[in-house]
């Protein structure tokens, strides 16, 4: 299933990085959250358990990954609808506050989708969100797209490193000044990931879900073995077989303008 490819793959990463960015904005109990491009459901799941809100609506195009979110998620609290978020399907100035997790990098129009989510954003209200530092800070994604372009420099273009520009702190600051938030902060959040071996490293990456798996699917049985071979020779694994990295992701935070 889509929701599971994922799961395996970033899913069950996304949620110590969900937690402390909960921890960093602070919103108070009893508000109202919406989570753009929430996927399976990780952020959402983190604000239920974490902020004790009065509602979370999960918004994402992804019927796959919504069903997944429904299924697993069950609290009178939440709700899930398909929606774009250029397009947010949501009256304006209403929530408290509006987050998205892994997913506004994926959007066709950054400024399009933080615009939307200011516009929807009570006066005062919290709007955030976090992507993945393809450039430096992914070990995993790091490690796999590094063996790939030795492998075929051709690839290049594929490294979500060089498709992704705005998962660095100086634009995402740029893409939430302009939507005309205030107070716009942007900090790292590191979190460890490890690996019982290196098939754990490896199988999600077969699933399907995501740039690189993508690209996996796409190569042909030779190239696949080669580029899982090498990623074995350069992965750390220690004596256990266990393989220690991190993932960094970038997270920035704003304040919605307005008086009420």
């Amino acid at each position: 299933m889509v929701g599971d490819a994922y799961e395996a793959y970033v899913g069950r990463w996304s949620r110590p990085v969900a937690e402390e960015f909960l921890r960093w904005l602070d919103v108070p109990p009893g508000r109202r959250w919406a989570d753009v491009g929430c996927g399976t459901g990780a952020l959402t799941e983190t604000v239920l358990a974490m902020t004790d809100p009065v509602r979370v609506l999960g918004v994402d195009t992804s019927e796959g990954f919504l069903s997944h979110a429904r299924t697993r998620i069950v609290d009178v609290r939440s709700a899930f609808c398909a929606g774009d978020a250029g397009s947010l399907p949501l009256p304006g100035r209403r929530l408290d506050a509006v987050v998205s997790g892994l997913a506004l990098n994926f959007t066709p129009d950054p400024q399009r989708s933080a615009a939307e989510f200011a516009r929807v954003t009570a006066p005062g209200g919290v709007v955030a969100a976090y992507v993945w530092d393809y450039a430096e800070g992914m070990g995993m994604m790091r490690y796999f797209w590094d063996a790939a372009v030795a492998l075929r420099p051709d690839t290049a273009a594929s490294d979500e490193m060089r498709r992704f520009p705005l998962c660095r702190p100086d634009p995402l600051a740029r893409l939430w000044t302009d939507a005309g938030l205030r107070e716009v902060t942007v900090r790292a959040i590191e979190v460890p990931t490890v690996f019982t071996g290196f098939d754990d490293y490896w199988t999600p990456f077969l699933g399907g879900q995501g740039a690189a798996p993508g690209y996996v699917a796409s190569l042909d049985d030779e190239h696949r073995h080669a580029l899982r071979d090498l990623l074995r020779t350069r992965l750390p694994v220690r004596p256990d077989g266990s393989v220690h990295l991190s993932a960094r992701a970038w997270a920035v935070r704003g304040v919605a303008a307005g008086t009420g």
